[in-house]
C-alpha cells in the first residue's frame, strides 16, 4: 500500500474515534444520568468515619500500656513541635 493510502486509513480511524469518544462523551453527560452520577458523588459522605471511637477508653486495672513498657531514658518532654524554635 502507498503512503497515501496509509494516510486516508489513519485519517479515516482518527475520526471515528473522536466520533465514538463524543458519543460517550454526551451519551454520559445525558439528563438521564444526572440523578445517578448525584448518588454516587454522595457515597463517600455517608461512610462512618474510620478509627477509633471519639470517646476516651479508661485503661484496665493491672492492663500494661505501651507506655509503661518503655523505659523513662527514652522518654523525652519535648514541648508540640508548633512551639520549637
Amino acid at each position: 500500500m502507498s503512503a497515501v493510502v496509509w494516510g486516508n486509513l489513519i485519517g479515516v480511524i482518527t475520526v471515528l474515534t473522536m466520533a465514538v469518544f463524543l458519543g460517550i462523551w454526551v451519551w454520559a453527560w445525558g439528563k438521564r444520568h444526572r440523578k445517578v452520577f448525584k448518588r454516587m458523588a454522595e457515597i463517600p459522605m455517608e461512610d462512618p468515619p474510620e478509627g477509633p471511637p471519639a470517646t476516651a477508653v479508661e485503661p484496665v486495672p493491672g492492663e500494661v500500656t505501651s507506655a509503661d513498657s518503655q523505659p523513662d531514658s527514652t522518654v523525652r518532654n519535648h514541648p508540640p513541635r508548633g512551639d520549637r524554635p
